[in-house]
């Protein structure tokens, strides 16, 4: 973004543009720590983001819409693909603990508690 900012011919200046930037971490699958190369200036910032807080802040109404939008669209856009389907036990034996523990990517297991 700063290099594309300089291309365009804007003033120069050694903290970089006065253009906010903001990163978003999802998830945490990757244990590794975040390293940030910090050619983008100095107007920056980074968090994370749950799904848990985020329903939290959005309030009751919203938060309804949200779950209608997911309930119409479970097939198409919020479609998924599990690699395996256990009960509640299931998913507590040894085995899958052992499975899912890895916390691989493309490996989700769905929890069924009609099974």
């Amino acid at each position: 973004m700063e290099q594309a900012s300089l291309a365009k011919g804007s003033q120069y200046s050694r903290y970089g543009s006065a253009q906010h930037k903001q990163v978003y971490i999802y998830g945490g699958l990757e244990p590794s720590p975040t390293v940030l190369n910090r050619t983008y200036g100095m107007q920056w910032g980074i968090g994370g983001w749950l799904l848990g807080p985020f329903l939290q802040k959005i309030g009751p109404e919203r938060k309804l819409k949200l779950r209608r939008r997911v309930a119409d669209e479970i097939l198409t856009t919020f479609a998924s693909n599990y690699s395996k389907v256990v009960s509640l036990g299931g998913a507590l034996s040894k085995e899958a603990v052992s499975e899912y523990s890895k916390q691989s990517t493309g490996q989700k297991y769905l929890v069924s508690p009609s099974l």
